[in-house]
């Protein structure tokens, strides 16, 4: 770097890789390794005992892995990251490393719907309750709050509503109960919104989406802010108690401003095992290079879909934050100034057979369960993604029986617009 604070475009194609020592190669190999030779017996047992960083084995960390983690970090402003399988398995080792049998986090209502399910039923299993708050009110959240709280989970930009949420507000509510505050930064990237710099304590990421941008890799990935205080042991005992498996150790104590996320690799990675496969991680590295470019035309076209759409006659409504008519733009002004992002969604007169029929006539969209492409994607969520909710919880998600959403791609916005047209005429 020749510069002590470069662009994030720059940290987007250079922070965290290196040529490779062994070869000279200035593209980041992808290690297709299962485990890494020791020095010796003693280099051995000090990485097994957390007294010295290096590779072990592949489940636990991997060299082409902890460059997606560095340069993921650098864009977010954290102080370290982890990368894992796939957003929801980020998930569930950011619940992990907080909560025990009994405990419950506040979730905001307007979440992805696989989140809603993961949340609202598999965490169960683990005896972790969660309980649902108006992303608008965040005196909703504190409303909810009570000492076996141990977090509060939020969204920057609302999948699949496309709503920004005022994270300062809430995270002010975090810190007066002394909670840390988890922002999923999917759908917004830290390109558009870094959650950190308006109070958030861990972000988390489906590397999948926007990152990686070309639906080819399945990642997940946590970042740790090293803002929260965890010396609270009557709270978070993972990181505030002797560890021992560790002979004793307190992470919190020994790695200081990133013991969140050792604590998520070697308590939470180390047993649960959802790790990334190399060359997914090399696939997603690959695809940050390109995101401050890819973001950009992602908002341009979305902005310029939106609007055609407005205006449309079969068409009841547009819920796009870059709008400057939409209720949320003013969020969006302060949080994402540089653009509304690329997911929206719109309703079409007519209702749940009108939405079907519309999707169901698009030619370039893709209809799949995915966003984030560079391709243009479309999905009805009330009878695919939302449809295990009931159609009360699917209105209070943001994916009604009406509700269309469009992941905007980078093709021509007279392409688009003009797909939507002809499958419109139809309807």
């Amino acid at each position: 770097m020749t510069t002590n604070n470069p662009g994030f475009a720059t940290l987007a194609v250079h922070a965290g890789a290196q040529p490779d020592p062994a070869t000279g190669a200035r593209i980041t190999p992808i290690y297709q390794t299962t485990a890494y030779v020791f020095n010796d017996a003693d280099h051995a047992a000090a990485l097994f005992g957390l007294k010295q960083f290096g590779n072990i084995y592949t489940r636990i960390m991997n060299p082409t892995q902890a460059v997606l983690e560095e340069r993921i970090a650098a864009l977010e402003g954290g102080t370290a990251a982890l990368a894992v399988a796939s957003g929801h398995a980020a998930q569930m080792l950011i619940f992990h490393t907080l909560m025990q049998p009994g405990n419950n986090f506040v979730a905001a209502r307007k979440l992805y719907g696989g989140s809603i399910n993961q949340f609202g039923h598999a965490f169960q299993n683990f005896g972790w309750q969660v309980r649902w708050a108006d992303p608008a009110d965040p005196a909703d959240f504190a409303a909810q709050i009570d000492e076996n709280t141990r977090a509060i989970f939020i969204e920057s930009l609302a999948n699949p509503g496309g709503t920004f949420v005022d994270i300062a507000a809430i995270a002010d509510v975090a810190r007066r109960h002394g909670l840390p505050l988890i922002v999923d930064n999917t759908m917004a990237s830290p390109y558009l919104v870094r959650p950190l710099e308006h109070g958030a304590d861990i972000v988390v990421h489906s590397a999948t989406k926007f990152l990686g941008g070309h639906g080819n890799s399945m990642g997940g990935v946590i970042v740790d802010g090293g803002t929260f205080d965890w010396s609270q042991s009557d709270k978070f005992p993972m990181l505030s108690k002797p560890r021992s498996e560790y002979s004793g150790i307190v992470l919190h104590q020994a790695f200081g401003n990133f013991a969140f996320a050792i604590a998520c690799r070697v308590l939470g990675l180390r047993d649960l095992g959802p790790a990334i496969a190399p060359m997914n991680a090399f696939l997603i590295l690959t695809g940050i290079e390109t995101l401050p470019l890819r973001m950009q035309r992602h908002c341009e076209n979305a902005l310029r879909v939106a609007t055609w759409l407005k205006q449309h006659p079969k068409v009841a409504w547009v819920n796009y934050a870059g709008l400057p008519d939409d209720p949320n733009h003013a969020l969006q002004q302060r949080y994402s100034p540089k653009g509304g992002g690329a997911v929206f969604t719109f309703g079409v007169k007519g209702g749940y057979a009108a939405g079907k029929a519309l999707v169901e006539g698009l030619q370039l969209f893709s209809h799949l369960a995915n966003i984030g492409d560079t391709r243009s994607l479309v999905i009805h969520p009330a009878s695919t993604t939302h449809a295990q909710l009931s159609e009360e919880q699917q209105i209070a998600a943001g994916a009604g029986p009406d509700v269309v959403r469009l992941s905007v791609g980078i093709e021509d916005a007279e392409d688009i617009i003009g797909d939507l047209d002809q499958s419109l005429a139809r309807v």
